[in-house]
């Protein structure tokens, strides 16, 4: 959908779960915008906020110094009432009345279903994907995934001290209910034995073996990755490993919403500020109903609807490189 003018006044907003690197991403919303002479209004509290007109103008000074802050400056909210009609058209209205233009929303699959029903209905609004989960079709990587796994890398380093200590397998939770990225890479990166994920069902006995087959060869400890959704409960597969005599002891580390935290790395910043700021320039362009996708080493303009509608699938490539190194 094309844009009949230049809109004067964009609003962004932060929705569902946090990722570390949305805060670069509102502030090079706010300077880009200010750059081509728009206003920025920053919607607090996600779709909830839009809702209820909680709405601040941002200028370049309210959002110095926030390139370093895990979290959103503008809160966020995962909000029932917005995915019915009444609640799309109260957050329409809300926006009309306050003279907004334009909204840029940065999260995950729901935030930009969210994005996408506003589109239909006239809005012009263009999605930044923020998602630790890595699970967005249509971006090669969202705003969050980098600063996520190095947060898991440098756990399992630290938990590789005391396991190779103790002679221990240590079963590490990691995030990703449906969307085993995370576990993959961490596996990959911190040298697991094997990953666990909702992609790809695993017995546990395929578990245990792997496990013994560290001990067999000599290794001091062994790791697994365990995604939330791979169908395992991490305390009753340890509980089964402890059962089945498998030469380790075992110990369970779930690390939890300490994924979502901390300053984001470099890598993040980058990719949110080239996000942002190709997000304000799709509204200045006469864009609409589109997201900001990391395609190759651009970043392209990705239909909502194929969005909404793709599902993005994990590399099982690199789910079988977890194994051939677990050597």
């Amino acid at each position: 959908m094309a844009l009949e003018k230049k809109p004067s006044k964009i609003a962004v907003l932060t929705s569902g779960g946090d990722a570390p690197g949305m805060n670069p991403c509102i502030r090079a919303v706010v300077r880009a915008g200010l750059a081509h002479g728009v206003r920025v209004i920053g919607v607090n509290n996600g779709y909830e906020g839009l809702m209820n007109g909680e709405f601040r103008e941002l200028g370049a000074r309210d959002v110095g110094g926030i390139l370093l802050r895990g979290g959103t400056i503008l809160q966020t909210r995962r909000s029932l009432a917005f995915r019915e009609p009444r609640g799309q058209r109260e957050a329409i209205r809300r926006m009309n009345e306050a003279g907004i233009e334009g909204l840029i929303v940065i999260g995950g699959d729901g935030s930009l279903t969210g994005a996408l029903a506003l589109h239909k209905q006239g809005v012009n609004v263009v999605g930044v994907p923020g998602s630790i989960d890595n699970d967005i079709w249509g971006t090669n990587m969202a705003i969050g995934v980098d600063t996520a796994m190095n947060t898991i890398m440098d756990a399992v380093d630290k938990l590789r001290d005391t396991a190779s200590s103790h002679g221990r397998v240590f079963l590490v939770e990691t995030m990703g209910r449906s969307s085993g990225y995370l576990a993959v890479m961490a596996g990959i990166v911190s040298g697991a034995e094997m990953v666990l994920i909702p992609e790809r069902p695993s017995t546990i006995e395929e578990i245990a073996k792997a496990v013994e087959n560290a001990y067999l060869r000599g290794k001091t400890h062994a790791f697994i990755i365990n995604a939330e959704g791979s169908g395992h409960k991490t305390e009753d597969l340890a509980k089964a490993l402890e059962a089945m005599d498998v030469g380790f002891q075992t110990r369970v580390t779930i690390l939890g919403h300490i994924q979502r935290g901390g300053s984001p790395t470099a890598y993040d910043r980058l990719l949110a500020s080239r996000m942002g700021v190709k997000a304000v320039e799709a509204l200045m362009t006469g864009k609409s109903g589109v997201m900001t996708g990391l395609q190759g080493r651009n970043i392209e303009y990705i239909p909502l609807e194929d969005v909404v509608a793709g599902k993005r699938e994990v590399n099982m490539e690199y789910y079988e490189m977890v194994g051939l190194l677990a050597r």
